[in-house]
């Protein structure tokens, strides 16, 4: 186990809070492993870098020896989050949820370690609850105690609806910390109401509470609002390799330490000597590639890390092409060859007849690697690797009509 001191540093990194310090330095002078909880509801089929914050710091604390429960919520995810949201949510039918938590259950495991995560569903204890079992967790909060969270108050005051089974919702999430002895539960800033919840709830089952750690929120690619999938500013984790650097090397730089911060797993030593490359005239944009390249080799793996510039076709040459290619097929009806003005045209690498004739006037086509001119014709029936400029390629199969 490593020392408090450094552990602590460690785990302190890019928290928004700690509830409470002291019991948090007490549990890690235990000198035994801590059970680590993070809940995720299987409401969506991807994860994105937002979702990572919190498995960035799951993964630090197995990588000081602890073990990380990581709850995925089938039963409350049939409920749905209240969080945040000024209307009631659409629950979730059984089959949406399970097969959005084996995806997740792919997914994590390119962040956290498999032989230290405890993968955990809730409706295992939850669906052998009896409906007096659920009454005497209701009874264990009050009305005016959920009308203190942020979201239902305001709903309240603004005479929206609050459905009984939402108040359900912190309850059992508090429960599932009781279930599993949980000794730390982490989630996002959001969440503050119910992890405390999980703290009340253990003291009432005769258990230790558990240490709370809330993290940002971290903000999307527009530098503003929360990351999100249906906002468009999102990094998905299983975005392709150049996709995925091409976002995070364009992003503002004024994310780029926020995102150092809560995304990469680098000594925070490594990141302060960035930032002082930064501070000595050195590119922002070079160091983003730092980042991207670190990101990419943790989902996709180093070989493509390797290959991810080239691949976002960030700074492609002409005639430089990346590894992922688009594929198209061009039918060609009548002719058993085809004029390579139509063909990029057809393919979409020409946005109309005219550009197609000025680059291959200007010699700015290249097909299987060599550049061609204007006249040139393209068997049907055959595939070829075509560039058009320096960011327009596709690999095109043409086919007879």
């Amino acid at each position: 186990m490593a020392d408090v001191a450094d552990a602590l540093a460690l785990i302190k990194r890019g928290v928004h809070e700690v509830l409470v310090e002291e019991e948090l330095e007490k549990k890690l002078s235990l000198g035994r492993p801590l059970r680590i909880k993070a809940g995720f509801d299987p409401t969506a089929p991807d994860l994105h870098l937002g979702h990572t914050v919190l498995l960035n710091k799951l993964r630090q604390f197995q990588d000081l020896g602890h073990e990380v429960l990581f709850l995925i919520g089938d039963f409350t995810g049939r409920i749905g989050d209240p969080t945040g949201k000024s209307v009631t949510r659409k629950p979730l039918t059984q089959e949406d949820v399970m097969a959005n938590a084996r995806t997740y259950q792919k997914q994590v495991f390119k962040v956290l370690h498999p032989e230290r995560t405890q993968v955990v569903f809730n409706a295992e204890w939850m669906g052998k609850m009896s409906a007096a079992d659920l009454i005497g967790l209701a009874a264990q909060s009050t009305v005016a105690r959920m009308l203190e969270r942020d979201d239902f108050e305001k709903r309240y005051r603004g005479n929206q609806p609050i459905a009984i089974h939402e108040f359900l919702y912190p309850l059992i999430q508090g429960y599932d910390s009781v279930a599993l002895e949980a000794d730390i539960e982490i989630g996002g800033t959001d969440q503050k109401f119910n992890l405390l919840m999980g703290r009340e709830l253990q003291k009432h089952y005769g258990q230790t509470p558990q240490v709370v750690l809330t993290m940002p929120l971290l903000e999307g690619l527009d530098g503003i609002q929360k990351m999100s999938k249906s906002l468009g500013n999102y990094v998905g984790i299983t975005d392709r390799p150049g996709e995925m650097f091409n976002k995070i090397v364009s992003m503002p730089d004024s994310l780029m330490w926020r995102y150092f911060e809560l995304l990469s797993l680098k000594p925070m030593e490594e990141v302060r000597a960035l930032m002082s490359d930064v501070d000595n005239g050195a590119n922002p944009r070079d160091i983003k590639m730092v980042l991207a390249r670190e990101l990419v080799a943790r989902f996709h793996g180093e070989e493509a890390a390797a290959g991810a510039h080239r691949a976002s076709g960030n700074q492609l040459k002409e005639g430089e092409l990346p590894d992922d290619l688009p594929e198209v097929d061009v039918t060609i009806e009548g002719m058993d060859e085809a004029p390579i003005a139509t063909v990029l045209n057809r393919a979409g690498l020409a946005n109309n007849g005219a550009q197609a004739k000025d680059m291959l006037k200007n010699a700015r086509v290249w097909i299987d690697g060599h550049k061609v001119e204007a006249g040139h014709m393209l068997a049907v029936g055959q595939e070829y690797v075509i560039q058009a400029g320096k960011k327009r390629y596709a690999r095109v199969r043409l086919q007879k009509g």
